[in-house]
């Protein structure tokens, strides 16, 4: 198959003819009709994971049709439309057995601990546990856009924040998360606050509802003074260590910050702020299989739209420099990898 090989971290990607990859009994080998290219996919380019051995092939958003299945899987077969959390959960230990395989201490992901889904085709393990079927209604390039962004969104917004109608959200950093924070919170019914230096980031996130947007020049003075003492909850959705001090300095007593983004570095924190003004700094890490029915269905209801940030499509030919590119600012909005199209 052709496949998107990283050999050496920082080095330029390079486009290869690798082997197939092997089916276990217990998972699944899924032909990749689409797969998005993520912020998460550079950070593991760049050396930023542990997990990741060279040579390495990434991608983690992704969806497709089962092209061969193991034995032991009952739940699908093969010419199956099917997608996957980007945390793949084992089923045995204590946090999957409690319904969190999004923190599963055996997880595998896709892209980063085992070869991804920058390629024709990928294996993935536990598949009667992990896999989640694409109803007719959702396309694949959409369903593939909720393997991470969206799906991490969702989670953060509406389980691990637990955002209410007539609360103020601010989202910083509109990429592809952050553009699906805004429009996950403003469907919840919260006044969505978006921030973000590129313009046209802050027009896509206008768009998606968020009622206003800010240049992130001063802003926690700015968010405390359009909110009337501070923001409900904001959301961090970039992984920048210099933006977390003014996520969390935007909030209003008893606020509540969402780390979405990934920090790979340390960060330096006034946790007086925190203690004083009893904030609450909360992880929140993908997304379990079993929330995936109520997303889908306010999808399918039309309440939320994921196809709205999907701005480009490109081809696996195209990949290793899209890839490289997102050291610079790029495209607002998400990109989707077709590998099979030329």
């Amino acid at each position: 198959m052709r496949a998107v090989l990283l050999e050496a971290f920082g080095a330029p990607p390079q486009l290869r003819e690798v082997p197939d990859p092997p089916c276990a009994d217990d998972g699944v080998v899924v032909r990749v009709e689409a797969t998005g290219l993520c912020r998460s996919d550079w950070h593991g380019w760049l050396g930023h994971d542990p997990d990741i051995r060279l040579p390495h092939v990434p991608g983690h958003e992704l969806a497709g049709t089962i092209v061969e299945a193991g034995a032991e899987v009952t739940r699908f077969a093969v010419g199956d439309r099917v997608t996957v959390p980007f945390v793949c959960g084992c089923g045995r230990c204590s946090e999957c057995v409690s319904g969190n395989p999004q923190t599963c201490r055996n997880q595998q992901q896709p892209g980063f601990t085992y070869w991804g889904s920058f390629a024709e085709l990928v294996a993935l393990p536990w598949a009667d546990l992990n896999l989640v079927r694409v109803p007719d209604t959702v396309d694949l390039p959409t369903a593939a856009s909720l393997g991470c962004r969206f799906a991490t969104a969702y989670r953060g917004v509406r389980q691990v924040a637990q955002v209410q109608p007539g609360e103020t959200v601010a989202v910083f950093g509109c990429g592809g998360v952050g553009l699906a924070a805004v429009m996950i919170a403003a469907a919840a019914g919260a006044h969505v606050i978006a921030v973000d230096p590129s313009s046209a980031a802050r027009a896509l996130a206008a768009e998606f509802g968020a009622r206003t947007v800010l240049d992130p020049d001063g802003i926690a003075e700015a968010v405390r003074e359009l909110t009337y003492g501070g923001a409900d909850v904001a959301v961090e959705a970039l992984g920048a260590a210099g933006v977390v001090g003014p996520a969390l300095a935007s909030l209003r007593p008893r606020g509540r910050l969402v780390q979405i983004g990934l920090l790979p570095g340390e960060v330096t924190l006034d946790l007086s702020s925190v203690v004083s003004r009893e904030l609450r700094w909360l992880g929140s890490h993908g997304i379990a299989t079993a929330t995936y029915p109520a997303l889908l269905d306010e999808i399918g209801s039309g309440l939320l739209d994921p196809s709205r940030l999907i701005t480009r499509h490109i081809s696996l030919d195209e990949t290793p420099d899209a890839l490289a590119a997102m050291s610079h600012p790029g495209p607002a909005g998400i990109t989707v990898i077709h590998p099979h199209q030329r």
